[in-house]
């Protein structure tokens, strides 16, 4: 055999072994239908459970709570806003301190600053004083309420993971109290007013 002849031989077989390497190794390595042609997770990946998504909002709706009340205990014109309004700090920073336990365990992080939505509604409670304020305040926690009783008591009801629905389950009493706290407030307030319009309507007559 001639050099030449040898020289290619050996090259043909070094590209023959590479080639057998790298089949390998693609036969070998993990498929990960999660991952995108970037190397990203695909969106699909990312989809939360329904229990996931609602603790999520829940949390999210806790640290709200809690921020709109520190508020209205220092804002609050009426002694039962503030009052209010610190009950709501205590409560929910309470809950938020047991569903962050809740799904730290599952390995999900939840929520350390508010979103912009909930930014907003406290900037704009912020920016109020005397009966508006409380007339906002009162409305908000009434709508808020409202919703979130009728969220827990879902989740608590037909969630699917347990230590979640164990949560939504122990923290509904306390959500249905408030809400009939600032239902009996508001109603209050209402009363106040319809009073002044009939002294008002009263002095006009007169």
């Amino acid at each position: 055999m001639s050099k030449n002849t040898f020289s290619g031989a050996v090259l043909i077989l070094g590209a023959c072994a590479v080639l057998a390497l790298v089949a390998t190794a693609g036969a070998s390595a993990p498929q990960n239908s999660n991952m995108n042609a970037n190397g990203g997770m695909n969106h699909g990946s990312m989809k939360m459970t329904a229990d996931q998504k609602f603790a999520m909002e829940a949390a999210m709706g806790g640290l709200a709570e809690v921020e709109m009340g520190k508020v209205a205990a220092s804002k609050g014109a009426s002694d039962e806003v503030r009052q209010f309004g610190q009950r709501m700090v205590d409560d929910h920073s309470k809950a938020n301190e047991e569903l962050t336990r809740v799904v730290s365990s599952k390995g999900m992080t939840p929520p350390a600053a508010l979103d912009a939505k909930h930014q907003a509604a406290v900037q704009k409670l912020s920016g109020l004083s005397g009966e508006k304020f409380d007339k906002e305040y009162v409305k908000m926690m009434v709508d808020d309420h409202k919703k979130d009783v009728g969220e827990f008591q879902k989740e608590a009801s037909g969630g699917k993971d347990a230590d979640i629905k164990a949560f939504a389950s122990s923290t509904l009493p306390t959500l249905q109290e408030h809400l009939q706290m600032i239902q009996r407030i508001n109603d209050k307030m209402m009363m106040r007013k319809s009073g002044n319009l009939k002294s008002t309507n009263a002095n006009a007559n007169m």
